[in-house]
């Protein structure tokens, strides 16, 4: 969850309940918060409990009071506090709602939770290892000979015609659709440990950008960390692709045949090397929220960028259509976001055009050609019983992943529609 900003301190208004609505705030009565972490940021600090990865941006003074909160101060006593040092009321009980409804109140079957999360997480040894000084050096020797290899024998460099190292498609399909699975989980494994050697817990799901179908590693706690410390989480995906690449080429050289040929296995390997050069490049379109989006976002110092350039996208075609009534809200979104999307939210339809349009120039117009050369299998007379099987099951394998990206998408529309319905008083926020 990407942390919600959370607004300064308004006006008092006694009375009001807490605890996301379940009860009377006792004002007099310290409050039980949990163990929670505090980033300061500028003018704002994020505020986390890593126990459920649920994060907020607070204000300054919004944090201050806070930490009176949780260091046992009851919630009169904080609020005098706030006016004496703000010259400013403060809506306790409002504020004490928004902590609850971001799970930042114990309740009493959560007591211990905390202690759970506070030790080293698992794999943080392992993180560090991969990410030491020697290892670096291992990377850069690894590399450098894959440099030299391709510098000697320009035919290991990457080109699509590696793809093609047999003429049965199912293979081919089989090569690109399960063997790059290894090297997704690479990645995102990458990405994983060089955020839990910092003592980050992480996630990995499968998701979808436009009508790409990818894998996912929730690093929610990497808020919670100083900047110069999320480059490296951010980027060990792509760094793990590197050194895929430079392993699958050395391999391909290392295992020629006695004359010189590339072997079966070489073939494959630079198969699988082109594949991942593709996904590689595939990181550079931000637009699409790659890692290269993540690490603008930090650089520029963004909350939720993604959301708010289209959210401020959708508010300019319905002020076009006279439907301001359509407009979302704009005073929930962070300014550095808002500052940003003023250009970034054209990036994006021109992002969207080029994929669309890759897709359909390039991609689309290959796939035809490809296609009908696999009907055309079907009837041909002279087909064999072994070229019909691969032509069937390199559909059946196409279809399939047609089917996944189809079920991710009404998913997510399920997701956006739960979103829309407006929840009840009093219901507990998700992280």
């Amino acid at each position: 969850m990407l942390p919600e900003q959370i607004a300064a301190p308004v006006t008092d208004s006694s009375g009001a309940s807490a605890a996301g609505g379940a009860a009377v705030l006792d004002v007099d009565r310290p409050l039980a918060v949990h163990e929670l972490t505090y980033l300061p940021d500028g003018d704002e600090v994020t505020v986390g409990r890593a126990a459920v990865d649920s994060y907020a941006i607070l204000p300054a003074d919004g944090a201050a009071l806070l930490q009176r909160l949780a260091a046992g101060e009851p919630p009169r006593r904080a609020g005098d506090w706030y006016h004496e040092t703000y010259g400013e009321q403060v809506d306790m009980a409002e504020f004490v709602s928004t902590l609850d409804e971001l799970g930042f109140l114990r309740s009493a079957g959560d007591a211990a939770e905390d202690g759970a999360v506070t030790g080293p997480v698992r794999f943080q040894r392992l993180g560090r290892a991969l990410f030491s000084p020697p290892a670096w050096a291992g990377y850069a020797a690894l590399a450098g000979w894959c440099a030299v290899a391709m510098a000697r024998s320009p035919e290991l460099a990457p080109r699509y015609h590696n793809l093609f190292f047999t003429r049965y498609l199912t293979l081919v399909e089989l090569l690109v659709f399960f063997g790059q699975f290894p090297l997704l989980l690479l990645h995102e494994g990458f990405h994983a440990l060089a955020g839990r050697r910092l003592g980050l817990r992480s996630r990995l799901g499968l998701g979808r950008r436009l009508y790409y179908l990818v894998f996912e590693t929730a690093l929610d706690g990497l808020v919670t960390v100083p900047r110069r410390q999320r480059y490296l989480p951010m980027l060990a995906g792509m760094l793990a692709d590197l050194l895929a690449f430079s392993a699958l080429t050395v391999t391909a050289d290392v295992t020629r045949l006695p004359d010189g040929r590339l072997s079966t296995a070489g073939g494959i390997c630079l198969a699988l090397a082109f594949g991942t050069v593709l996904r590689f490049c595939w990181q550079f379109y931000f637009y699409l929220q790659t890692d290269i989006y993540h690490v603008i976002c930090v650089v520029l110092g963004c909350v939720d960028l993604q959301a708010t350039a289209r959210g401020m996208l959708r508010n300019r075609v319905n002020r076009l259509r006279r439907r301001p009534d359509r407009c979302i809200d704009e005073s929930r979104w962070h300014p550095r976001d808002v500052r940003v999307a003023r250009w970034y939210s054209w990036l994006l339809p021109a992002g969207y055009a080029f994929s669309l349009g890759v897709l359909a120039f390039a991609a689309a117009p290959a796939a035809y050609r490809f296609l009908s050369g696999v009907f055309g299998r079907f009837g041909d007379p002279g087909a064999g019983r072994g070229e019909l099987t691969d032509t069937a099951v390199f559909l059946a394998l196409n279809l399939a992943q047609g089917a996944v990206i189809a079920a991710l998408v009404i998913r997510d529309r399920r997701r956006r529609r739960v979103a829309a319905v407006p929840r009840p008083a009093g219901a507990q926020a998700s992280s």
